[in-house]
């Protein structure tokens, strides 16, 4: 038994952790997963509408935050294909991750600062932690062919997915603590008077101490991969791009999960990032919906794992598949949503295939591309990935701004996931594969 086969042989192994440098890897889900909590998904929606949109009238609350996630999430879109390359070419994916990561941290702790009426310097914040998360999460994802090997790379992926709702799960219920019992700070020597923001605003430097912390780990024991060789002068900017563009149209299956991707993550981004303004749209209570998020969160975690099998049973594409059947019927039902008991079913769908939606798709599609080109590639899944989340927001605050009604905008959410999964029903994984072997042993 050689020593790789022995460090997937016990728990660690068996759930694609067997190795530090994994495990350190994984941990980086855990860091920025705060973020997409508490800031994302439960804490700041609420406290921009409640507090930083103060006086604002509900339905322009609503569209402001859901233009100012389209925004954010644009810059990801532009920046990541050309960064990409140039991680590649330079052996600066650490560099770049930190970077941008540190970025982030920074943006979320001056979320401090938001008090009544600040809504321009909320969504400037907010959108500059979105352009840190996001951006870091490309030359994250692109490490994940360098470090896994075939056996290995579903598990791990979806390892890190669980680990981040572990993480984050953890955090937000140590917010929500204090937010919802502001005594708790009381160790602090606070003095808080009644309605006070103070609690909040320190979850949001929590969120950012928290992601420094534990992006420590991947700094330290993952290895930066070799750069990447050029045979002629590279090419950077708007050229870079459309040169990357084509050579991805040369891998046609990495191109079809590429686009299908950026159909259906559409939806699955939406109803991330938009759940709970919407559920507050329609009267539900905020302790109810924050409930629900954390029951995503805690469900998430073994059913992480569980994707991480299934792959294994029946092929990535395959379980994808299973999840996006999952998330139409939760776009259908999240359209005759009335009830807090009708919120919390949709959370408890959710939670059963979000993470392995995710995870699975960003291993299937490293499969697909030539390690070596690994943050190049990644660059344009990023494109699919934030410009799913500028176009399923978008669409969300313009039927609302239109129709006056979120459950138009949240029914129109279940075509995303009907085209999406057509268009993945088209790839060939097996030949995708091969092209992406083949045209490794070619680089080097």
């Amino acid at each position: 038994m050689t020593a790789h086969e022995s460090e997937n042989t016990g728990f660690l192994g068996r759930i694609g952790l067997g190795r530090p440098a994994l495990r350190a890897w994984a941990l980086y889900d855990w860091a920025n997963s705060a973020f997409m909590t508490t800031v994302v998904a439960a804490v700041f929606p609420i406290y921009f509408a409640k507090v930083a949109a103060a006086g604002m009238a509900p339905e322009d609350a609503q569209t402001r935050y859901a233009l100012g996630t389209a925004v954010a999430l644009l810059l990801v879109a532009f920046v990541a294909p050309p960064l990409g390359a140039l991680a590649d070419r330079r052996a600066w994916r650490k560099r770049l991750l930190f970077g941008f990561a540190l970025l982030g941290v920074l943006a979320t702790a001056a979320l401090f600062l938001v008090v009544e009426g600040d809504w321009v310097l909320a969504l400037l914040c907010f959108g500059l932690g979105n352009l840190g998360a996001g951006a870091s999460v490309v030359f994250y994802d692109s490490l994940l062919p360098h470090i896994a090997g075939p056996d290995e790379v579903d598990r791990t992926s979806t390892a890190g997915f669980a680990l981040g709702y572990l993480g984050g799960g953890i955090l937000l219920a140590a917010n929500l603590a204090w937010i919802q019992r502001p005594e708790l700070l009381g160790f602090l020597g606070l003095d808080l008077e009644e309605g006070s923001t103070l609690p909040t605003r320190l979850a949001f430097v929590s969120v950012a101490i928290w992601w420094l912390a534990f992006t420590v780990p991947l700094m330290r024991r993952v290895p930066e991969p070799a750069a990447l060789v050029l045979r002629g002068p590279g090419r950077g900017g708007l050229l870079g791009m459309r040169a990357t563009l084509r050579e991805i149209r040369s891998f046609p299956n990495a191109f079809l999960m590429l686009a299908a991707f950026l159909i259906y993550n559409d939806g699955v981004v939406t109803i991330i990032r938009m759940a709970t303004i919407y559920g507050q749209g329609i009267g539900l209570g905020t302790a109810d919906m924050i409930g629900a998020l954390l029951l995503v969160q805690f469900i998430g975690i073994p059913c992480s794992f569980l994707f991480g099998g299934l792959a294994g049973r029946l092929g990535a594409k395959r379980s994808i598949l299973v999840a996006l059947s999952v998330y139409a019927v939760v776009a259908l039902l999240g359209f005759f949503m009335r009830t807090a008991a009708h919120f919390y079913l949709l959370a408890i769908l959710v939670g059963l295939v979000q993470g392995g939606a995710q995870a699975l798709s960003r291993s299937l599609f490293a499969s697909l591309v030539p390690r070596q080109k690994s943050g190049e590639f990644f660059g344009f899944f990023a494109v699919g990935e934030k410009f799913a989340g500028v176009f399923g927001p978008l669409l969300f605050g313009t039927v609302l701004a239109t129709t006056d009604s979120s459950r138009m905008a949240m029914g129109g959410v279940l075509l995303f996931f009907v085209v999406g999964g057509a268009i993945l029903l088209r790839v060939d994984v097996d030949a995708g594969r091969a092209q992406a072997r083949a045209a490794e042993a070619a680089i080097e």
